[in-house]
């Protein structure tokens, strides 16, 4: 990795932390999200360890100012939808339940997949939750800052997809993985974790998102198991996956990422979305079909700077509040 890259992630990172204070409102909720936001601090496009290593560094320091002295306060031994206690299992011994919750997730559950190993993630389900009847899933997937390794909760204490999620459908079932990277090893678990809760919850509709290096996972999920979605949004992000399998199975898709994303630009985003539209097109769909299966958004600067965001790659987290971007999503 060239050293003029890792010192703008380093100083994009620090402008971050300099937005640390907030409070109780919804306007300070938003702001919380970009002081947490992934930023330029994931590695998915080199394999240079050491200067990883360097970033991590930082990025922990980042993540203790959120989680230390406060988090015993944020943390609650109840949650607000179903309790811990409720959580079903199809087998003894697969899953091991989490004993606090945060915000109405239950927080650090444990799938222990007999192929994928163990699989940390909050879970929220609604209070309203019977089995008799059909639930429709949604499984955000964390940027760099929300992956296991930044402390218990990282994930939904810095995004708020899994938050914002509930005003279009509160009786959903959102799943939120703390995974431990953005390549193969994590989706096989994504695909693991959503098949275990299709397992144990009577679910109709799956729908994902994947923020960041959630959105490169979230594409490698996507090429081994379109079967298990409904529609998905990828944001700010790359696609690495095959898209083939995507166009195979119709499956909805929405690109959203800001045009000048100071981590990956926006050029991977609009040639994925360009391949996708290459293969439709020559599966003999119409302009209008295609429409309704690919949206490629690509946001001016003026959107974050309007949204209060210092970059436009942290200031992906503000999609999660956009109604017409989250509205998409749920209306499949």
């Amino acid at each position: 990795m060239k050293s003029g890259k890792i010192m703008t992630r380093i100083i994009g990172f620090f402008i971050i932390l300099s937005l640390a204070a907030c409070n109780n409102s919804e306007s300070s909720t938003v702001s919380n999200h970009i002081q947490n936001d992934d930023s330029l601090n994931t590695f998915s496009n080199t394999s240079d360890t050491s200067k990883a290593d360097e970033i991590t560094v930082s990025q922990n320091e980042h993540i203790s100012v959120e989680t230390s002295s406060e988090s015993s306060d944020i943390l609650e031994s109840t949650n607000e939808g179903i309790t811990t206690e409720e959580i079903p299992t199809a087998d003894a011994g697969l899953l091991t339940r989490g004993i606090e919750s945060y915000r109405g997730f239950s927080v650090d559950n444990v799938y222990h997949s007999p192929n994928d190993g163990e699989i940390h993630f909050n879970l929220y389900v609604p209070e309203s939750y019977d089995n008799s009847r059909p639930y429709a899933l949604f499984v955000t997937l964390p940027g760099y800052e929300g992956l296991y390794f930044q402390g218990v909760a990282a994930n939904i204490k810095s995004e708020e997809f899994g938050f914002e999620a509930q005003k279009y459908n509160p009786e959903m079932i959102i799943a939120a993985p703390q995974l431990s990277d953005w390549r193969d090893t994590s989706a096989n678990q994504t695909i693991a974790l959503t098949e275990f809760l299709l397992d144990i919850y009577s679910i109709d509709k799956v729908y994902a998102n994947g923020y960041s290096g959630g959105g490169e996972t979230l594409s490698l999920v996507l090429e081994k198991r379109t079967d298990l979605f409904t529609a998905c949004l990828h944001v700010s992000s790359q696609w690495d996956g095959d898209l083939q399998p995507v166009a195979n199975a119709r499956l909805p898709i929405y690109f959203a990422i800001g045009e000048n994303d100071e981590y990956y630009g926006s050029k991977p985003v609009k040639t994925a979305y360009d391949e996708l539209c290459g293969i439709y097109e020559k599966q003999g769909l119409s302009s209008d079909e295609i429409a309704e299966l690919a949206v490629l958004d690509v946001k001016s600067h003026d959107y974050f700077v309007d949204a209060g965001a210092f970059n436009e790659h942290g200031g992906g987290g503000y999609f999660a509040f956009d109604s017409e971007i989250m509205g998409w999503l749920f209306e499949h």
